[in-house]
Formats: C-alpha cells, structure tokens, sequence
C-alpha cells in the first residue's frame, strides 16, 4: 500500500472519529441551549430538542422511535462518522481533468447531501422535510464558498506564473486588482450566508437566534475572515482593502438582520481578516 492510499485512509478515519464524536456533542450542546431558554422563559417549549432535561446527546425523538438510547447514540454516531468521512474527501484533488474534477465533485456532492439528510431525518433533528432541504441548500453554499477559494486560489497562482514570466503588470494601487477575485467569496460569506442562517433562526421554531446570533458572529465570521486573509497574503501580501470590503460587506446586515448593537459583528470578520492578511504576508516571506 503505497504513501497515497496510507494518507487516504488516515483521512478517512479521522473525519470518521471526528463525525461520530461532533454528531452527540451537537445535540447535546443544542440541548443545553434549550434547557437555558426554558429555564429563563419558565417554561417548557416542545421541540425535538428539549423534550427531556437534563440534556442528552440524542434527541428524545429518536431515543422514542429506536426504542433504546445506547442504540440511538450508536447509530446517530455512525451516521455522523459518514457524514466525517465524506466531508474529509472533500479537499482532495478529484481529478486533473476540469469536466471530470466537476463531474466527481457532483458525486461527492450528492453523496455528502444524501448522508447529512439521513443524519438529520434518522437522528430527529428536524421533525420536517422540507427542514432537510433547507439544511441541504445550506450545504450547497458551503460547497460553493469551498470551491470559490480553492478557484480563488488557482487563479492567484496563474497570475504569479504569469508574472514571473513577464506577462502580467504590477499590483495595482493598493492591491485592488488582487483583492478583486475575493469579492464574490466575500458576498457570500458576509451577505449570502447571515441571510439563511437568520432565515433557519426565524423558522425553526427557536427562543435563542443561536446560528445568525452566536455561531455567525463568533464563530463562523472570524474562521472566514482569518483563513482567507492568510489566503490572500500569502499570494499577494499586504492588501489593505480587503478587511474594508469584509467590514463593507458584512455592514447592510447590521440594520436588515439586527439593529446598531450587533455593529460589532463587522469588526469581528473585518480584524480577524486583517490579522489572517499580515499573518500570510509574513508567512510569505519567511518562506521566500
């Protein structure tokens, strides 16, 4: 078995453990999210998720239907370990062919779609199917922001061959040509992406916003604004207006989504961005 095959398996088993492992501990942290709504409110909101307290890393749905809760954990924990699995695929080159690198990614898009809907139907984390559906859409914008940086990165590489052989200018004033192929990844972290996410809040009968009210804005948004910011330094170095354009973008859903108080949430994608972009430059040329 060659270092190729080795490293596909050490992947595969990882994203397994990694799967089965998050799949309880989200339930379980929902869970407690409910039981503190509750407890606050003073009463008791029927949802698939609060029906039992103490919290439980399975839902009381699923524990009702499979009849014994060792045997929902262990099911909801395999289902989670192959939703892992494939989602530790997805960063492999498919292909070197572009028709079949789209045509494999399809597959393995398709594939992802069809194990997080097991997981979300058999594990009663929705009690509706069209809330499948909307989890499916989300997964597809992920899909779009991942590929969306690894095309943003291709294209910043064939700039750079492009200049070393002389066939390209030098950076624009102040970068903004090389800040450019980031704005659409920009638009859907910062624009596209709050939207859903506050549209599942109002939805999903829920007291706490805890996607566009907590995960968005303190998890979601600094991941997205560090990790692209150390993209683009790496490739391009210091581009000033790129943390301007994820505060900018990020801006309209203060007032469309929230109010003033939440203006905040743009310093925490447009810092993180900053500090990713002169983390990257950095990086640059400690390695050149």
């Amino acid at each position: 078995m060659n270092e190729q095959k080795i490293g596909l398996w050490v992947r595969l088993a990882v994203g397994f453990l990694l799967g089965a492992v998050l799949a309880p501990a989200v339930v379980y942290f929902i869970g407690s999210l409910w039981v503190a709504a509750e407890s606050g409110a003073g009463q008791t909101a029927g949802s698939l998720w609060a029906a039992r307290l103490p919290p439980v890393p399975v839902t009381a749905a699923m524990v009702d239907w499979i009849g014994s809760p060792l045997a929902a954990l262990t099911l909801q924990s395999l289902l989670g370990g192959i939703v892992g699995a494939l989602a530790a695929l997805a960063s492999l080159p498919f292909a070197e062919d572009g028709r079949q690198l789209m045509r494999n990614s399809f597959l393995h898009f398709l594939a992802t779609s069809a194990a997080f809907a097991a997981l979300l139907w058999v594990c009663r984390w929705v009690d509706r199917p069209r809330y499948i559906l909307l989890w499916v859409l989300l997964l597809a914008v992920l899909y779009v922001l991942i590929w969306l940086g690894r095309w943003i990165g291709w294209y910043l590489e064939v700039m750079q061959l492009r200049t070393l052989l002389g066939l390209a200018p030098g950076p624009s004033p102040l970068k903004w040509r090389e800040t450019l192929p980031y704005l659409p990844f920009i638009l859907l972290a910062c624009n596209l992406l709050p939207l859903a996410l506050f549209w599942i809040d109002r939805n999903i009968v829920i007291d706490v916003p805890v996607l566009s009210g907590v995960i968005l804005p303190f998890l979601l948004l600094p991941i997205v604004g560090f990790f692209s910011g150390v993209s683009l330094g790496k490739r391009q170095g210091l581009c000033p207006l790129y943390p301007a354009a994820c505060f900018a973008c990020y801006l309209p859903n203060v007032w469309l989504l929230f109010n003033s108080s939440a203006l905040f949430h743009c310093f925490l994608v447009a810092v993180p961005a900053l500090i990713g972009n002169v983390t990257g430059w950095l990086f640059a040329r400690r390695s050149a």
